[in-house]
């Protein structure tokens, strides 16, 4: 058998096979990452961020590998969880950037797909790290690449692909000396080859129709289309709107008669926003789109053209909009909550470290982190939900950094990420809010408070292990600080002394521990007065974070 052009029955079924293959080795994966802490989520962020693209996938009626492949890329931006996620999702957005407008496939469209598509992730990643999904997508897309020039059989240039992918993923322990330390291969490729080998299974025909995976609505989210622009129905009377028209252009850059200047996004955003207010500029290499209310649309427009072709228009009278929603509610009762200058939108597991955020000042907390990272749809909702002008996300673990990114740059609304990495950092950095300071200022400051504090958990390992040179057994308790095992031994009491006692420095003055479901009130003030004792300067609070996986959380300010 030989497949000389892809159609979009294959592809649809490509899909949901790779879909289906990874989430039957979802915990696999899981298994392979190298913490031996009860946490292992790669698997799981995959098959989840994967099984939205499929979904979307499986609701699209058109059969053009275009309109597919759009409305996987699409599933994927917004089911999106973990970096292994937003990666796998950007990897798929290259590949449906390159097809965009194709019917079918042949083989050199197939491999040159897959090429744009690592071209695309690799942009996405701030830092790529080699021994990685990343390696093993672009090693295999070359070996793709490399088949297709020999021979228009998509078949082959697939199996190129998967035997690249296998190649690729057997080298990353000796890319990354953590992975050979602990004698695994990469989670992230290994989730990856799963869903190329789901792929190679449909085209050379080996595919079990009854085991083609169609994901239940309970299992995936909605496909979230951005809701522009509410901010209209905040104002209290009509004659307070400063700015009448909520205008929004699309600009294709560089096309059309009128262009006479290049595009730059910092000049570009500076002159709309001396013209208006509510802006949002959001481009990439091809497209930029203007959200802005002003007084003069025909000038947002016609500034728009000096750098391309108006792909799009949209001009909303927001004073009439305005009067519409005040008539209308009048009969209604109002539950929406008002409009704030600010919402801050943290991600954090355990009620009592929920409420501690809340008392901060936190207006939102996303239920998630180390075990359950949200995705980029529930983090647009949350956004939503807050109804503020400018938001603050704290994802508090930086396997959320990713989606949460793409969160901000899917939002109509202003939304900066503070990195913070822990639970601690985000809490501290929440004491450099100032709600008079514009939203810079406020990013500025809070990402300041992030080195003032010291990161550590107590937790237990899950599998006998190396790392580091450390033996560490299976229900070994663990010392973790700032992202490494510091303390591992038996004894869960003397792990969090040693590692508190790592942790504090001449400067510290104040150590935190918050109780987690598996704690112990009484261990953790006896920890406390362990280190009043050895350090005379330092004051313990313990409060009650009731968080999963974590027995303690700590921090050293």
């Amino acid at each position: 058998m030989k497949v000389t052009k892809l159609e979009g029955k294959q592809f649809r079924l490509m899909i949901a096979t790779g879909a289906n293959r990874l989430a039957k080795n979802a915990e696999y994966v899981n298994s392979l990452n190298v913490f031996p802490v009860p946490d292992g989520d790669t698997g799981t962020n995959m098959n989840l961020s994967l099984a939205s693209g499929a979904k979307a996938v499986s609701n699209t009626a058109s059969e053009s590998i275009g309109d597919l492949s759009a409305a996987l890329s699409k599933g994927l931006l917004m089911g999106a969880r973990g970096n292994s996620g937003v990666i796998l999702s950007q990897l798929f957005r290259g590949f449906g950037k390159a097809i965009e407008n194709k019917e079918t496939l042949s083989s050199k469209d197939f491999s040159e797909a897959f090429t744009k598509g690592v071209e695309t992730a690799y942009k996405a990643v701030m830092k790529p790290v080699e021994g990685t999904i990343l390696t093993v997508a672009r090693e295999s897309a070359k070996a793709g690449e490399k088949k297709a020039k020999e021979t228009d059989d998509i078949i082959i240039v697939m199996e190129a692909v998967v035997r690249g992918a296998r190649k690729s993923l057997a080298k990353t322990p000796d890319l990354l000396p953590i992975l050979k330390e602990v004698g695994v291969v990469d989670s992230g490729g290994q989730g990856l080859l799963f869903i190329y080998e789901g792929f190679l299974e449909v085209l050379s025909g080996k595919i079990i129709e009854e085991d083609v995976n169609q994901p239940s609505p309970q299992e995936m989210s909605a496909l979230v289309n951005a809701e522009h622009h509410k901010s209209v129905s905040d104002h209290i009377h009509t004659e307070d709107i400063k700015f009448g028209y909520c205008t929004e252009i699309m600009v294709e850059i560089g096309k059309g008669e009128t262009v006479d200047s290049e595009f730059d996004y910092d000049t570009f955003r500076n002159h709309l926003n001396d013209i208006g207010d509510s802006l949002l500029v959001v481009s990439d290499d091809d497209i930029v789109k203007v959200h802005v209310h002003t007084e003069h649309p025909g000038e947002v427009m016609n500034y728009g053209q000096k750098f391309g072709s108006l792909l799009k228009i949209k001009v909303d009278n927001m004073r009439v909009q305005h009067e519409t929603i005040l008539e209308s509610e009048s009969h209604q009762p109002i539950n929406k909550k008002a409009k704030t200058p600010y919402g801050i939108i943290a991600v954090a597991a355990g009620e009592g470290v929920q409420n501690l955020f809340k008392s901060l000042g936190v207006d939102y907390v996303i239920s998630g982190g180390q075990t359950m990272n949200p995705s980029t749809e529930d983090i647009l909702k949350a956004i939503e939900e807050v109804n503020a002008e400018k938001i603050i996300l704290l994802p508090n673990n930086k396997n959320i950094f990713m989606a949460a990114d793409q969160a901000a740059q899917v939002s109509d609304l202003q939304v900066v990420v503070i990195p913070s990495k822990t639970v601690s950092q985000g809490m501290t950095a929440m004491l450099a809010f100032n709600e008079s300071n514009d939203l810079e200022m406020n990013k500025s400051e809070m990402m300041s408070e992030l080195a003032n504090v010291v990161s550590g958990q107590v937790t237990n390992a899950v599998r006998d292990t190396e790392i580091n040179g450390m033996k560490i057994k299976k229900d070994d308790f663990m010392g973790i600080i700032e992202g490494d095992i510091k303390v591992a031994q038996s004894n869960r009491k003397k792990v969090t002394i040693e590692t508190l006692k790592k942790m504090i420095s001449k400067d510290s003055e104040i150590v935190t521990i918050l109780l987690g479901e598996d704690g112990d009130e009484n261990e953790a003030a006896e920890i406390a007065a362990e280190i009043e004792k050895l350090f005379k300067e330092v004051e313990v609070e313990i409060h009650d974070g009731q968080q999963p996986v974590y027995p303690y959380i700590l921090s050293v300010e």
